[in-house]
């Protein structure tokens, strides 16, 4: 690019009136002196074969030492990149100037930047953020189905993931979605009388809804908050909405299943009260007469057992919704799934243990949770491995909700310190809280996403459309993020904008896409394409 003769005259001054004279650069070799100097760039095979100039300057001037000579050396010569200097000064300058620059270190980011900016890539982010989902086609489970429900402790089919495995925990965990929004629409709880059923739309029309769950806090917030604050509303109310039962009622998909399959999805926390459980984290006993070793956290315990003004207690519900629908479909093949995020899948856990303590003749059950906590200790997870309650905990590596309560441990660690003091303490027990995992992990990574930032804050990592977003990317843990990933990224523009990086959101909104009012509005697009996996 030619430089006009007041910018060359400013430049000189700056650098301390060196004189720059004519020469071949190193990153364009074969043009003349002339040409390099007046010859605009109009072309992009010139502009491509000045990058990969570059690209070799900056991998011959990366490339470590093999061996180091014997004897005094002559510096090698450096790169010359057009500027003739006459002066050691304007040298040091010069050096400086690309130090700063460092293009060793982000030249790898701008061929990234290139790669993603693809007409390839463009063309499938669009079919990404189209509000038509893009269905994978859902295999028949047969004769398999109690493998994917945990009969095996899923072994095999985690690492690298099974697609029908990611297919029924997507299902799963879009169940408990639902279960947010149903809260969310109508959060109120009538005080003067019984509740009437809560309206839920599922996502999979295969499934029916049959009962209403509800969760109390034995917390209780005293009269004059109501009376101080009454706009607060729900926030204050001790029972609330927490779930809700289906049973799936389509002959196809229970063709498709191998069995009758029955669902307890939970939502998380979401009221005043709940987040003051969910800060009662000392242990206690489950059953203070059957096994009093088992314990579990007592804020969880009390929004599990504790019954309502006009609602009965969540374990009672489920107890006396299981055991109906039991009774109804006798003679078939039955499976209950519980699955819940957050405080949900902690509960998750409970219903599963007051089922098989309940229960007479209990069909295979498993429970699918989402960023779970810790629920209870050592002892509790022995007490739900023995009664053969199969545990798939969905785990995001950044998702600090998944390493509490207790101390901000590692399980194996936290067992480890256990071992170290055990003897020298009564009864082996740690001075702190000493929570427990139970049940099989499939470890999630946020800095896997190409769409997330590797830096997305606690909320993003928590949140279950971005655990849904990584399970559909999910492959293995030694594998990059799936490349025909096929879930929609509405959701996650609409809910973790600020978490996504700044190249997609700037692509939506080049893609006229209206993510600021909540509504995503696509161009015209062709409709979704089959999956390929």
């Amino acid at each position: 690019m030619a430089i006009g003769a007041i910018n060359l005259h400013m430049f000189q001054t700056a650098c301390g009136g060196a004189s720059f004279k004519r020469r071949l650069s190193s990153l364009n070799p074969s043009a003349s002196s002339a040409a390099a100097a007046v010859r605009p760039i109009t072309s992009t095979e010139s502009a491509r074969k000045q990058l990969a100039n570059l690209d070799r300057v900056l991998q011959k001037e990366s490339t470590p030492a093999l061996s180091l000579p014997q004897g005094p050396q002559k510096p090698a010569s450096e790169p010359d990149f057009g500027f003739g200097t006459s002066s050691s000064s304007s040298k040091k300058r010069g050096r400086g100037l690309l130090q700063r620059l460092n293009l060793g270190r982000i030249w790898p980011e701008i061929k990234a930047a290139a790669e993603e900016m693809s007409p390839r890539r463009l063309g499938r982010l669009r079919r990404l953020l189209s509000k038509n989902p893009e269905y994978s086609p859902r295999n028949g489970l047969g004769s398999r189905w109690r493998q994917y429900h945990g009969c095996d402790d899923w072994g095999g089919l985690l690492d690298p993931l099974d697609e029908n495995l990611r297919r029924e925990m997507i299902r799963y965990g879009e169940l408990v979605q639902a279960a947010y929004q149903a809260f969310n629409s109508n959060p109120a709880m009538p005080t003067e009388e019984a509740p009437m059923p809560h309206h839920v739309a599922l996502p999979d029309k295969s499934y029916k809804v049959t009962k209403s769950l509800y969760a109390t806090s034995a917390v209780g917030l005293p009269k004059w908050v109501d009376d101080v604050a009454p706009d607060l509303g729900w926030l204050t109310q001790r029972s609330s909405w927490v779930g809700y039962v289906a049973v799936c009622d389509d002959k196809r998909e229970i063709q498709r299943m191998g069995r009758r399959d029955v669902v307890i999805a939970l939502r998380g926390t979401a009221t005043c009260l709940e987040w003051a459980e969910n800060f009662r984290t000392k242990l206690a006993p489950i059953s203070s007469t059957e096994d009093p070793k088992s314990k579990v956290g007592s804020g969880f315990l009390s929004l599990f057992k504790t019954p309502g003004a006009h609602v009965p207690s969540l374990a009672e519900s489920v107890v006396e919704e299981v055991q109906r629908l039991m009774e109804l479909y006798k003679g078939e093949t039955l499976s209950i799934t519980i699955t819940g995020h957050s405080l949900g899948a902690a509960l998750a856990l409970l219903v599963a243990d007051e089922l098989t303590t309940c229960v007479a003749e209990l069909p295979s059950l498993a429970v699918f949770s989402f960023g779970g906590p810790r629920v209870g200790n050592s002892a509790f997870s022995d007490r739900i491995r023995s009664k053969n309650v199969k545990v798939l905990r969905i785990v995001n590596d950044q998702d600090v909700i998944t390493r509490v309560p207790g101390m901000f441990l590692s399980d194996d660690l936290e067992r480890k310190l256990k071992e170290t003091v055990d003897g020298m303490l009564e009864n082996g027990q740690m001075p702190w809280d000493s929570y427990s995992h139970a049940g099989t992990e499939l470890r999630l990574d946020t800095r896997k996403s190409p769409y997330l930032k590797p830096n997305a804050d606690v909320a993003c990592c928590h949140d279950l459309e971005a655990y849904l977003h990584l399970v559909d990317g999910f492959m293995a843990s030694n594998c990059p993020f799936r490349a025909n990933a096929k879930r929609s990224l509405v959701k996650l523009l609409n809910e973790q904008r600020t978490n996504v990086k700044k190249l997609y959101t700037s692509k939506a909104n080049a893609l006229t896409l209206n993510v600021e009012r909540g509504q995503i509005r696509p161009p015209n697009m062709a409709s979704c394409l089959p999956s390929p996996s």
